[in-house]
């Protein structure tokens, strides 16, 4: 009997991969892919060739300059960090922030590793970090999906440190890495200052996943408000206008931050809302991210 992550795979490789296959990799430029050069050859030394690569013994057998040849190393490792933490629950029951970020973290990790590419993935929330090593093959995807499953009920009840979940990756992302954290971007902690050493060492990628619970307030009069990473919670008129001002004003506010703390560090974030179809919100990453300078 099929698994849930096997059966969650199963439906996003029919609605999702297929329709994504070949345009990820085609279209996501990276200034850091690969670790090296591979030797492919020799061939004769012509005017404007590198002197340096030219192979001296080679060139003394045959009484010719040749040069050694080289092509890059292409393979890509990605790493996911994924936020497992409690404020990842809200939204409806089957299409909460959690679920898309599952969604998401399954069809990275396929896309990827379709293409030879190496995925790893760092499942962070208030407790002790789970690190999947970076591999290529579906039953891959499958271990990254199984991971999920098991932290989706283990969460505890601080907010989380965001500074810490960046630095966590920094130390795990030991060779240059395309990072592609999926959160929400709710929680404390200097984490701007963490996003800019992890970005000055790797290409980073922050896929925001954000649903209407973060930002509207519903109008249903009195209502109790629970923070679900602390547990506190407020009786509230949600029908008050002042309070729904206020409300908009911070969430503005804090969009505004987020924002300017991406742009400071170079780091490209794209919102995913969990109302959205995901192949269509991938094509929309991998074209905005494309047409960035390389």
């Amino acid at each position: 009997m099929a698994t849930a992550p096997e059966r969650l795979l199963l439906r996003l490789e029919w609605k999702v991969v297929r329709r994504l296959d070949g345009r990820l990799q085609g279209a996501h430029r990276t200034a850091h892919r690969g670790s090296g050069i591979d030797f492919t050859g020799l061939r004769a030394y012509g005017d404007g060739d590198d002197a340096r690569h030219i192979d001296w013994n080679v060139t003394a057998r045959l009484d010719e300059p040749h040069l050694r040849v080289f092509t890059e190393d292409r393979e890509l490792t990605v790493w996911l960090v994924l936020d497992r933490s409690a404020s990842m629950t809200a939204g409806r029951p089957g299409r909460g922030k959690h679920d898309v970020l599952a969604e998401l973290a399954l069809v990275l990790a396929r896309l990827f590793g379709r293409g030879g590419n190496r995925v790893g993935a760092l499942l962070f929330d208030t407790g002790a970090p789970r690190v999947v090593p970076p591999g290529t093959s579906r039953r891959h995807a499958l271990r990254i999906g199984a991971e999920l499953e098991r932290t989706s009920e283990a969460r505890g009840g601080t907010t989380t440190d965001l500074a810490e979940m960046l630095d966590a990756a920094g130390r795990l992302a030991r060779r240059r890495a395309l990072v592609v954290v999926l959160s929400d971007f709710i929680g404390d902690g200097d984490w701007e200052r963490s996003l800019q050493r992890l970005a000055r060492r790797h290409e980073v990628v922050a896929l925001r996943i954000v649903d209407t619970a973060d930002d509207v307030l519903p109008e249903a009069g009195l209502i109790v408000v629970e923070d679900a990473e602390t547990g506190e919670q407020l009786v509230v008129d949600s029908a008050d206008p002042l309070l729904r001002v206020r409300l908009r004003a911070a969430v503005d506010a804090r969009d505004a931050r987020l924002e300017a703390g991406m742009r400071r560090a170079g780091v490209p974030v794209h919102r995913v809302d969990t109302d959205r179809d995901l192949a269509e919100a991938l094509v929309e990453v991998v074209a905005r991210t494309g047409n960035r300078s390389p």
